[in-house]
């Protein structure tokens, strides 16, 4: 059993469509922002940080797992799954993984951040941030271009790219002429175990609201 601490955002996604795609069992535990609970001292021994997603592995005498990207990594390892076992291809999804997580999500993240939520509008880092996630989303496109998923097939490298992706517009950010991205877009929501996953937690409060509140905190 795992047990997930998690939120409607887009990392917490990442560790939630993994375990539904994985087909593991485990156990829900939302944290509320606006309690602050992700920095209460039982929630700090898991991940100092004070940030979601976390995991612990019950199975594996109770091991803490944070950060999303290596949450990603130890759950596919864990199981073998959506992680190629070749040096190659293993290193082709932790590349895409790490463009993921050294500039979509900071980039994207900070792009909601001014466009959304910055009580004055800089317009110079609202154009930064926006250009910054556009040129992002057209390397994306590029390789979609020559490529069905991100790594060549579906991987942990997707799984971490599309929670981001999908809330395009949340950062004022378009995907106008990216038809790749959009094709994988659609393609990565129909599954039946990501849209599993994106109703992990189960809402607490609006939709608009749990993003305004994550996104301003730039969980990570």
């Amino acid at each position: 059993m795992i047990d997930l601490y998690t939120a409607a955002t887009p990392n917490g996604h990442k560790a939630s469509i993994a375990l539904e795609e994985m087909g593991l069992p485990y156990a829900v535990h939302a944290l509320s922002f606006d309690k602050k609970e992700q920095k209460a001292p039982a929630f700090l021994k898991i991940n100092p940080n004070g940030r979601i997603p976390a995991i612990v592995d019950r199975d594996n005498d109770d091991f803490a797992v944070f950060e999303s990207g290596a949450i990603l990594i130890y759950l596919a390892e864990k199981t073998g799954q959506l992680l190629p076992q070749d040096v190659k291809g293993r290193s082709r999804v932790i590349q895409w993984l790490m463009f993921q997580m050294g500039g979509v999500g900071p980039m994207q993240g900070q792009a909601n951040v001014f466009f959304r939520y910055f009580p004055e509008k800089l317009q110079p880092a609202i154009d930064r941030y926006q250009h910054e996630t556009r040129r992002l989303y057209e390397v994306l496109d590029g390789r979609l271009a020559e490529a069905e998923y991100l790594a060549g097939d579906y991987s942990i490298a997707d799984i971490a790219t599309f929670p981001w992706v999908r809330l395009y517009d949340w950062a004022g950010v378009p995907l106008d002429g990216l038809e790749h991205l959009q094709r994988w877009l659609a393609a990565v929501e129909a599954r039946p175990a990501v849209q599993r996953g994106l109703a992990v937690p189960k809402r607490r409060e609006p939709d608009d609201k749990v993003v305004q509140s994550a996104q301003s905190m730039l969980i990570k």
